[in-house]
């Protein structure tokens, strides 16, 4: 008769949960990747590009900022809001929103102001090959309201203050609700699926509210996501989370992916419809493509949640200084892979084969960056 599987140990509800700043820390090297990515090729907008022509590369960097966006920006909300509720009872509403404004606020404004304007002369002076002095460009630079990357910040104090007003306003005590089940969650994502796709009718992928750079089209799923995290953490939905219902979402998860994704290209070349169709507007497109997205949104975030929990609790003194960093990494990460980008653009290779020595290599400068940063006396009580 065969052994039972045998089951990682179980974490004990007071104990530290470390494997929250182990996955932030995770998500932070996805943001890095995701952004370099589409420096060389992937779909998407950023300061500078240089994109690959080679098929054979950019299917899987189209196939990994898929993926990517499907969960990571979410899970960075889940994860904000799951700290919310207890820093509001601790602090009160006055103090909370102080802290919130200088914690997310100051950011905003350094990197709108003093950031942005850096990393869009980079480009502008070496790449574009128009030499100027930085002076001369500030003199012609109007974009001073833009918070990049920061607009998850931007959206992350925009809840908080919503959260707060409605702390304010509705006086009862929320009650607990009970974990979800894998059915559950997987027809939930179907409903904020097909929300997103009517969204989307309006407001295609790639569509960006200016200047806070909002891009509605993924709203429905930071939103319902960050409403998650604060239910979650009322409802001690973590003490919860089981090993076993981590490893049924893998498994959805990696079914989704590895089936669903090819369909995409397989069904396109067979119609032969613009790919656009798939970023929004009424085309059926538009509604499978928004589904899926929330089925490996939702999947691969539960699945972490869980198998986190039971394997990647341990301590770890390195781990625990990145995800110290990882405020200050987001912040300061477009600045490198700019920099490294720009500075290998004459390199003799093609983009593709860049993006094997940019993305890792940003990501250590990236953390290097932000290790020394959270260092600064003064600096380090904002990130």
């Amino acid at each position: 008769m065969s052994k039972p599987e045998a089951q990682p140990a179980l974490v004990h509800p007071k104990q530290k949960i470390n494997y929250i700043d182990h996955l932030k820390v995770t998500l932070t090297v996805l943001v890095i990747m995701h952004h370099t990515f589409i420096t060389y090729g992937a779909p998407g907008g950023w300061y500078y590009t240089q994109k690959t022509t080679l098929t054979a590369a950019l299917i899987p960097m189209t196939a990994f900022v898929a993926v990517n966006q499907a969960f990571f920006m979410g899970f960075f909300f889940f994860l904000s809001a799951l700290f919310v509720p207890s820093s509001y009872d601790k602090k009160g509403p006055v103090k909370f929103i102080t802290d919130r404004l200088i914690r997310l606020g100051l950011p905003l404004v350094f990197y709108s102001f003093i950031l942005s304007p850096i990393l869009s002369y980079i480009p502008y002076n070496w790449a574009g090959e128009h030499h100027i002095t930085y002076l001369q460009y500030l003199g012609g630079f109007n974009s001073w309201i833009d918070f990049g990357v920061l607009w998850f910040v931007a959206a992350l104090l925009l809840f908080t203050f919503i959260y707060v007003l409605y702390r304010i306003v509705i006086k009862l005590a929320s009650k607990a609700v009970a974990m979800p089940t894998v059915t559950t969650v997987m027809v939930f994502a179907v409903i904020i699926g097909v929300i997103s796709y009517v969204i989307r009718i309006l407001f295609p992928v790639g569509w960006v509210l200016k200047p806070v750079g909002f891009q509605l089209g993924h709203f429905p799923q930071y939103v319902s996501l960050f409403v998650l995290g604060l239910i979650a953490s009322k409802s001690k939905w973590l003490n919860h989370a089981e090993y076993k219902t981590g490893k049924r979402m893998r498994t959805i998860a990696l079914c989704v992916v590895l089936v669903g994704f090819p369909l995409f290209f397989i069904v396109r070349n067979l119609l032969n419809f613009p790919v656009a169709w798939f970023s929004g507007g009424t085309h059926w497109q538009s509604l499978w493509y928004a589904v899926w997205e929330q089925l490996v949104g939702f999947a691969i975030i539960s699945s972490l949640l869980c198998i986190g929990k039971y394997r990647w609790n341990k301590s770890s003194a390195f781990l625990s200084k990145l995800s110290r960093s990882t405020f200050a990494v987001y912040i300061f990460h477009p600045l490198i892979i700019i920099s490294l980008s720009v500075m290998a653009r004459n390199w003799g290779i093609d983009p593709a084969i860049k993006l094997l020595v940019v993305a890792p290599t940003a990501v250590v400068l990236s953390f290097l960056l932000g290790l020394a940063i959270v260092r600064i006396p003064g600096v380090n009580k904002v990130v």
